[in-house]
């Protein structure tokens, strides 16, 4: 497959591997202000750490603004989120050589990519087997991109690339040509992505008429013919009868029916073929009902303004929530909504780590999907996060009136902290127990830490399958039977006195007693046969006695990656 060359690019590819793991400090939570105190709920370092965890508080925790440079973000929310994300929406720079307040947009072109790869990386990681990404941008990139993303998420996986109509005019300097959209790039994580149908608009639904009062209601003649040739096709090249003047009727050497003979006949049989008003047409057409269509339509490759709203619209949304909107082209609401109602289902998590304005993070709200949003600026403390606050109070702007939004809801204002690993590699003294079991638990499994799947207030993490993925028959039949779910180990973290006991010698050492105890709580996993994979301050035992208890051990902090 080709691949892009440029300046630093063999750097490019290593520097979300070398990006260092930092805590996610959280700053406050945030809930409807008309229902609860409207003063900003503090928390407690503590728990800092770690942004899965639970605030108490119904639905806040599943949505985080975080204030800080987005590959650090990403980086943080890897061990937490890993394969989580149904839907990235990204409005990167375009480095259209002109300067923005709140961004550079005036790298040089080396520099934008090697800004982009590692980002997209990262993302690629966090979206689920069933995710996609949409990423919006002109043309000084936008040829570029398409080519690092085939490289990044697979050329297979490209998905559409979509003409968004975001002005309703050229811009008054325009010299040659009126450029009047921008790019979406869509590409899907792998082919578990399915899509949704949108819903049918007025505009759409008015096509579809009743000329010939049929009881099954208004319908719209679709082609009967279809682009190859008899040649190509010779199994679609046949005569038809035209039932009112006996005519024996074929395609065009050029096209061939759209339908097989099978397929023809039963469309006669049900009445489905047109023949024209006055029924002597020399070629059909298929009738295609209202009602076998009324669950949505396709998504289509242009998005006019009527669809998707326009930059005037994003920014009229701004202006009419600040006074000061530092942002030119903010994204309409409308865009978003149409973004992911195609994409998501509601309860689904949505990532856009360019968050600017805001607008993804409060449609996603809106439209009642968990998010997170990344914004490096001061404007995600002084823009983003009033905003997302009147979000939840109810505000009636973009597509509240639409989805009939009525507030509700909350999320945590979140900033980077201190790096989880110093320079030698040692674990920072803010790390707590759960924060510390998401990045062991991601290093061996390479997958998000599911607090739920542990035993809270004990060392046992979880316990890690494969399966086998080879299909195999029973008996020499034919019929294939499931793939087989194997336990591989379960995992184990002796960190912060997890057992009750802080003492050097004992609860973070594993020692006979403390193994004692983990082989009693792991009689109680639901695997209580796998192996055993401990990890800990120090290990008082001897190989023989670990190899008979089946237990691996993994030293804290030298076998913990600190990248």
């Amino acid at each position: 497959m080709p691949t892009l060359d440029w300046l630093n690019r063999a750097a490019a590819f290593t520097t979300a591997a070398r990006v260092p793991y930092r805590l996610l400090d959280q700053v406050s939570v945030h809930t409807p202000a008309a229902r609860e105190n409207s003063d900003p709920v503090q928390a407690e370092q503590v728990e800092a750490a770690d942004p899965s965890t639970s605030s108490g508080r119904t639905g806040i925790t599943d949505n985080l603004l975080i204030q800080g440079d987005n590959l650090e973000a990403l980086k943080a929310l890897l061990p937490f989120y890993r394969g989580q994300v149904k839907c990235i929406f990204i409005d990167p720079p375009y480095n259209t050589k002109s300067a923005f307040e709140h961004y550079d947009d005036n790298l040089e072109h080396a520099q934008w990519l090697s800004m982009m790869l590692p980002r997209l990386q990262l993302l690629r990681e966090l979206l689920r087997e069933d995710g996609s990404i949409w990423v919006t941008i002109d043309d000084n990139e936008g040829h570029y991109l398409k080519v690092l993303m085939d490289e990044v998420f697979g050329r297979g996986n490209f998905l559409c690339g979509i003409a968004w109509e975001k002005r309703y005019s050229p811009p008054p300097d325009t010299k040659d040509f009126g450029y009047v959209h921008d790019q979406i790039l869509v590409y899907r994580r792998s082919p578990s992505f399915q899509r949704n149908l949108m819903p049918t608009t007025d505009a759409q639904t008015d096509r579809y008429k009743n000329p010939d009062a049929d009881p099954r209601g208004p319908w719209k003649a679709m082609d009967y013919t279809c682009r190859y040739s008899a040649t190509e096709r010779p199994n679609l090249n046949y005569a038809i009868r035209q039932p009112n003047t006996g005519a024996e009727i074929w395609p065009k050497p050029t096209r061939v029916w759209a339908m097989s003979r099978e397929v023809h006949a039963r469309n006669e049989a049900e009445g489905r073929i047109w023949w024209g008003a006055s029924g002597t047409n020399n070629v059909p057409a298929l009738k295609n009902f209202l009602t076998e269509v009324t669950q949505g339509m396709m998504p289509m490759s242009l998005w006019k303004h009527e669809l998707a709203g326009h930059n005037q619209d994003g920014k009229k949304e701004a202006l009419a929530l600040f006074s000061d909107s530092p942002f030119s082209t903010p994204k309409p609401e409308r865009l978003l909504s149409t973004l992911l109602q195609i994409a998501t289902n509601p309860g689904d998590l949505v990532l856009d780590s360019f968050l600017g304005s805001g607008t993804t993070a409060a449609v996603a709200h809106k439209m009642g999907r968990r998010w997170i949003g990344i914004e490096m600026g001061e404007h995600a403390a002084t823009h983003c996060l009033p905003r997302l606050q009147k979000v939840i109070d109810g505000e009636q702007g973009g597509i509240s009136k639409a989805v009939n939004w009525q507030g509700g809801g909350g999320f945590r204002f979140m900033r980077l902290g201190d790096t989880v690993f110093d320079e030698r590699g040692r674990i920072h003294p803010a790390v707590r127990f759960a924060t510390l079991a998401a990045f062991v638990w991601q290093q061996e499994t390479g997958s998000a830490f599911d607090s739920a799947a542990a035993q809270a207030g004990t060392p046992y993490l979880g316990t890690h399958y494969v399966f086998d993925s080879h299909l195999r028959t029973e008996d020499g039949g034919s019929e294939p039977i499931l793939p087989i779910k194997k336990p591989q180990f379960a995992c184990y973290l002796l960190f912060n006195g997890i057992l009750g006991d802080k003492r050097p010698a004992s609860g973070n050492v594993l020692t006979q007693a403390v193994l004692d105890a983990l082989l009693a709580l792991h009689a109680t996993t639901p695997e209580p046969a796998a192996p055993l994979l401990v990890y800990g301050e120090a290990c008082r035992l001897g190989e023989e006695r670990l190899k008979q208890a089946n237990v691996t051990f993994r030293h804290i902090p030298y076998d913990v990656k600190a990248r």
